[in-house]
């Protein structure tokens, strides 16, 4: 009898051990299983666990709406996520694909802390480099939130912005890199030259060939909206309202307003992130001019004075900073002016 109660309590202790031995393993690594997913409407390939949630929705941006689709395996520690943007057309002739990228982290910033901590917690973001995959605009980040801290990869493609993301409460460098090594997307496409126009070009310079007389554009046949110049088969900007590529008839004697002057603009600035240099490198004051659209974002700038090893830092920190639309009788207007870092080597 005793020996059966020995033997009894031994398998018991066993249980409890193996359950013990479990649970710490769950904790260790809270996803044993995962999967590879290519999301329908998706540019990208990505693995993530498997009781990873998807969620879409639509916010404001400025004068746009984007949408957006989250990918999120969020657990007590570690957090996995791929967010997917859009809403900002890859337009070249309204603005550069450098200021369409600044615009989509800001936008970002805005959406994504709220969903993996409060909506109050402290973000903070850190640009480490640029890293552009197989052709498309890429950057990299530090980014915490609140207590969880780690690695943040972003990329432009033509139609999407995605930024992939793990966050943890410890560091796990197998884990984020298991994650984030995992991410795939197909090389850019590279624009074909467009054969017919080359012909054209070669026709208009032989004196031999008749010019045929300009046609106006017309709208499509059953489409009495359709406005001359326009594609009809591209969609209206969100930002603007017009038709991308569009060829607007200026009245006589109409030209596009250039940017007004608006001197100092440190104080003007609604993002101003301080210039990212390596501590001790030097000291000085840099001046960056910049000229701003009339969306509020920063298309050109150029260092001025200053240090020359600092220039460049200078430069990518004002290419990063956001300013309210200025209006001029009621029109929003270029604004061209001056930033000013100063550098100290307690940096």
């Amino acid at each position: 009898m005793h020996f059966r109660r020995l033997h009894l309590a031994v398998g018991i202790m066993l249980l409890a051990a193996l359950a013990l031995a479990a649970q710490a393993q769950k904790t260790a690594d809270p996803w044993t299983e995962w999967q590879t997913i290519s999301p329908e409407n998706e540019e990208f390939t990505v693995s993530l666990p498997k009781n990873a949630i998807t969620e879409s929705t639509t916010f404001p941006y400025h004068k746009m709406e984007l949408n957006a689709r989250l990918y999120l395996a969020k657990s007590a520690g570690p957090v996995l996520a791929v967010a997917s943007l859009s809403g900002i057309k890859s337009d070249p002739a309204q603005y550069t694909e450098f200021a369409r990228f600044n615009s989509y982290i800001d936008a970002f910033k805005n959406y994504f802390p709220e969903k993996v901590r409060a909506k109050d917690a402290l973000t903070k973001m850190t640009l480490v480099s640029s890293r552009p995959f197989h052709g498309h605009t890429g950057r990299s980040y530090k980014l915490s939130i609140g207590d969880l801290s780690g690695s943040l990869h972003a990329f432009a493609t033509k139609k999407r912005f995605y930024a992939i993301v793990s966050l943890n409460t410890k560091k796990d460098d197998a884990l984020e890199e298991k994650f984030l090594s995992s991410f795939v997307l197909p090389e850019r496409q590279m624009d074909q030259p467009k054969v017919a126009d080359a012909a054209q070009a070669a026709n208009n310079d032989d004196p031999n060939v008749q010019k045929p007389e300009r046609e106006q554009a017309v709208p499509a046949e059953g489409d009495p909206n359709q406005q001359p110049g326009t594609d009809p088969n591209k969609a209206p900007d969100p930002q603007t309202g017009s038709t991308p590529n569009a060829q607007p008839q200026p009245a006589a004697g109409q030209q596009r307003r250039g940017p007004i002057s608006g001197g100092m603009l440190n104080q003007k600035a609604i993002y101003l992130p301080p210039p990212e240099v390596a501590g001790g490198e030097a000291s000085g004051v840099v001046l960056v001019a910049i000229v701003v659209d009339e969306s509020g974002t920063v298309i050109e700038a150029r260092a001025v004075s200053g240090p020359a090893q600092l220039h460049a830092a200078a430069v990518q920190a004002a290419r990063l900073a956001r300013f309210s639309p200025t209006l001029l009788m009621g029109e929003p207007v270029r604004v061209s002016g001056t930033l000013s870092y100063s550098f100290t080597k307690a940096n």
